[in-house]
């Protein structure tokens, strides 16, 4: 087993059940801010961001792969999950990034991809010169093909990112040979968790960064590994590839992959043995339902998973009370706490989701529900997930020219419908002109991805001025959460309400309503406001709005 020092200042602290009601700040590492000119972020651009982030008031942040990498998918193709990828800094980075983010009572998660690996990992590279049936090949899925000679893929699976899920290798001597299975691209080949080789390694990733101080680990893909032990066809092959989501129950959901988590809990819990210091899992589990969902949440296995559905909710007041509501009923009573979240690097900026829908293309309305949805969000019960620039009302890119693109969606269909680069797009810090402080170097290469004019009204220290931004209203609202002593834990109490608005009461007195609609209605609580999302008189809730109010217990 490798294992490093933990770096200086890595006390123990007394933080028990601290995920629970946590505020995390998920950190694309190579669009957050970039110490070297080079265009990319880095691990000293996290560093220098961290007072930044304790300002804010998060509770901790999630980092984005930084393993050694081809960036075929831009780090969740990992060659080496044991070291940092230059152009991200090294493990000495590393460590006096923790040993700052310790100081500062910062908690670090990392990003770690069970489900697959890089082409260029040694494992595959050895399994590409090796005989069919070798154990080299055994560590991945390897299969036969179909038809007279071979020719025809082992099933009818089609990847996520688009086209088959299988490739077929030239042999060593030249011939064409077998298939190996990849449910995202060629260059990402799932590893095969039925090896006993598999678990074992991952056994050892998981102590070596524990070793080094982390506080958890935010799992990739965390219903796959485990794939149908006879790889048959599948009823509906494209379902993956339509939806851009983990649907074929052939490849995803399966019974065995709960062993792994029960696994990763216990090694977890052995950290926290020796020093009370709570380490966390939490997954990105896509699953049908609720119900499925909590599965994942029982009480030795992760400690939470984002729960994606209010995500995915349109905007309409009894859409989201019910995705509300089955969150609290199913995935609250086993014991866990909800993980909200309502951007990450994968979807579309809520500021233009929002704006959208309903035929209503307005980007006034997009940032007014925006700001509406994080406050009910920073209300509820449990954990939130904050995607870094969420806080500065950042819309998405939607116009980056084709010649830019780098999403491997986009690069294997030919669509942008998915393509997720506009949601990427490098940070705006300062100034009035790309970089907009992103790269700190006055001869700074442009950004990987080009920053729109517009990225000047959205910079940081603009926000951080101006009382009336959404920085100010984040910043409110996790305040604010620090003082309510139910945060991560409780029931709620829906209220009453006139149509296309939501209220609930929870336990410390808070009550929250959001009105979906456009014209403004009575708001559920005489008072003035604790914090609104918008402008809100007395009595009176707006449309597009989100209100708090602490109430004396007798609220309807």
């Amino acid at each position: 087993m490798s294992t490093a020092p933990a770096p200086d200042g890595l006390s123990p602290r007394s933080t028990d059940n601290w995920w629970r009601d946590a505020v995390i700040y998920q950190v694309y590492v190579r669009s957050f801010l970039d110490s070297t000119g080079d265009g990319i972020g880095d691990l000293a651009g996290v560093r220098a961001g961290l007072p930044y982030l304790k300002k804010l008031g998060v509770d901790g942040i999630w980092l984005s792969p930084f393993y050694p990498s081809p960036q075929h998918d831009h780090g969740y193709d990992v060659a080496n999950y044991r070291d940092v990828d230059p152009i991200y800094g090294d493990l000495d980075e590393f460590d006096r990034l923790m040993a700052d983010a310790r100081r500062m009572d910062v908690r670090v998660l990392l990003d770690i991809v069970p489900n697959h690996c890089s082409g260029e990992h040694p494992w595959f590279q050895q399994a590409l010169t090796a005989a069919p049936g070798s154990v080299e090949r055994s560590r991945f899925h390897f299969a036969d093909g179909r038809g007279e000679f071979g020719e025809e893929p082992p099933n009818n699976w089609r990847a996520m990112f688009g086209g088959p899920a299988w490739t077929r290798l030239t042999e060593p001597d030249g011939t064409p040979g077998q298939w190996y299975l990849h449910m995202f691209t060629p260059e990402q080949p799932d590893l095969n968790w039925r090896h006993p080789e598999v678990p074992e390694q991952f056994d050892d990733i998981l102590r070596f960064w524990l070793d080094r101080g982390v506080d958890g680990f935010r799992i990739d893909v965390a219903a796959g590994l485990y794939k149908h032990p006879d790889l048959p066809d599948s009823d509906d092959p494209g379902a993956d590839e339509r939806s851009r989501d983990s649907v074929n129950p052939l490849a995803w959901n399966q019974p065995e992959v709960h062993e792994v988590w029960r696994q990763w809990r216990s090694i977890c819990e052995e950290y926290t043995a020796r020093d009370g210091h709570d380490r966390l899992l939490v997954g990105e589990v896509s699953v049908p339902t609720a119900k499925e969902h909590a599965l994942y949440v029982r009480e030795d296995e992760l400690h939470q998973a984002f729960f994606f559905d209010l995500l995915s909710a349109p905007w309409d007041a009894d859409a989201f009370t019910k995705t509300i509501s089955e969150a609290m009923r199913d995935i609250a009573g086993t014991g866990s706490t909800v993980t909200w979240v309502l951007n990450n690097h994968d979807q579309v900026r809520t500021v233009t989701r929002y704006a959208g829908e309903g035929g209503a293309d307005s980007p006034g309305l997009g940032s007014a529900r925006a700001r509406a949805a994080a406050l009910l969000m920073l209300a509820l019960p449990g954990a939130a997930y904050i995607y870094q620039g969420e806080e500065l009302g950042l819309p998405e890119v939607v116009d980056l020219p084709d010649e830019v693109l780098t999403d491997p969606i986009f690069h294997r269909t030919g669509s942008r419908k998915h393509v997720r680069d506009g949601c990427r797009v490098p940070l705006p810090w300062s100034g009035h002109a790309s970089p907009f402080g992103f790269s700190s170097s006055a001869e700074a290469t442009r950004p990987w991805l080009p920053q729109p004019e517009w990225f000047a009204e959205h910079a940081t220290d603009r926000a951080v001025a101006d009382t009336r931004s959404f920085w100010h209203l984040y910043r409110d609202g996790l305040q604010l959460r620090r003082g309510m002593p139910q945060l991560g834990e409780g029931d709620l109490r829906w209220l009453e309400t006139e149509p296309q608005v939501l209220a609930f009461a929870r336990g410390d007195g808070l009550v929250c309503a959001v009105n979906f609609g456009t014209a403004p209605v009575t708001s559920p609580v005489a008072g003035t406001p604790l914090l609104a999302s918008g402008p809100c008189p007395t009595g009176v809730l707006p449309g597009s709005t989100t209100a708090w109010w602490l109430s004396d217990g007798d609220t309807p």
